[in-house]
């Protein structure tokens, strides 16, 4: 049965011994507390893949976080990688799923946030990068692709923009190198890019290249791993329901239920481990080599 704040306040006010003014500030208390419970709470993610697409993938794990706190959960996805940072800094958003270096812009930017969980693709919470190109291209190493084509991800990535840049970079290249410089966000469309010859090579995390390497792909350089992708909550999030969200993340270690809720979201993604920011100093080391060099997101 429900009440509402009218049927309340004439019952109160039926018993003799309560004041009006007491009434008030009981009335004023309960709209506080019912105001206060939040009844949705965002998940944000960054543009990896097209938006619709992003949502499709994410909304699994939202609902799974809806049942298991007890607040429902929407998926909410930027327009591209800074909006991304600048939304989970400005704590406009409740939760939120970040890539390894924008977590790392995130903290540099805006300090410390309260960690959940970390993606562990086939039980490894770190992933690799990958710079491919057709199976029949004549490119062998990265000495080879100076005077081609090459087409980066959006300039947050991780592993198809920042990391690719810092391994150009010790094989002697610069983007000056390349005949043609392409950027979008997707990773798919940067394979498909590659695959149909519109451009020579271009830079994708693991999971993708493995995913398409059948339809013609192939690596010629693979990055020593960086930890994986992370979950986060908000300042303003409740602690109470910070905790209650990081054991649902905790909870998804394997079985039928972790595989329906994590395999949209990345193949081979079937746990979420505990996660320390001291996971992402390695990667703090290589963006800041690359800022000494002017390569910035």
């Amino acid at each position: 049965m429900s009440f509402s704040t009218a049927t309340i306040g004439r019952s109160i006010l039926g018993r003799s011994s309560v004041t009006a003014s007491a009434v008030f500030v009981l009335l004023c208390s309960w709209g506080l507390h019912a105001a206060a419970q939040p009844r949705v709470l965002t998940l944000g993610v960054h543009p990896f893949k097209p938006a619709t697409q992003v949502v499709e993938t994410f909304t699994p794990l939202a609902n799974y976080l809806s049942t298991k706190i007890g607040v429902n959960v929407v998926v909410d996805v930027a327009q591209d990688y800074q909006t991304h940072i600048e939304r989970v800094g400005s704590d406009l958003l409740d939760l939120a799923y970040m890539g390894p270096a924008p977590y790392v812009q995130l903290t540099k930017r805006y300090g410390l946030k309260r960690l959940l969980a970390r993606q562990a693709i086939n039980g490894h919470p770190n992933f690799h990068g990958k710079i491919v190109v057709r199976r029949d291209s004549a490119i062998q190493a990265l000495s080879d692709l100076r005077g081609r084509r090459f087409m980066f991800g959006d300039s947050s990535s991780t592993m198809a923009h920042l990391v690719p840049r810092f391994m150009l970079n010790q094989a002697g290249l610069t983007v000056e190198d390349f005949s043609l410089v392409g950027h979008v966000n997707d990773h798919v469309n940067i394979v498909l890019a590659v695959l149909a010859g519109e451009y020579d090579a271009g830079a994708v995390k693991e999971d993708v290249f493995f995913a398409y390497e059948a339809k013609g792909l192939r690596s010629i350089a693979t990055r020593p791993p960086v930890s994986d992708h992370v979950f986060l909550a908000g300042d303003r999030l409740d602690g109470a329901l910070v905790d209650a969200a990081r054991a649902a993340l905790l909870s998804l270690d394997g079985g039928a239920q972790a595989e329906a809720v994590l395999a949209p979201i990345a193949a081979g993604l079937t746990a979420l481990v505990p996660v320390d920011d001291k996971d992402y100093d390695s990667l703090r080391v290589i963006l800041d080599d690359l800022e000494r060099l002017g390569i910035k997101p």
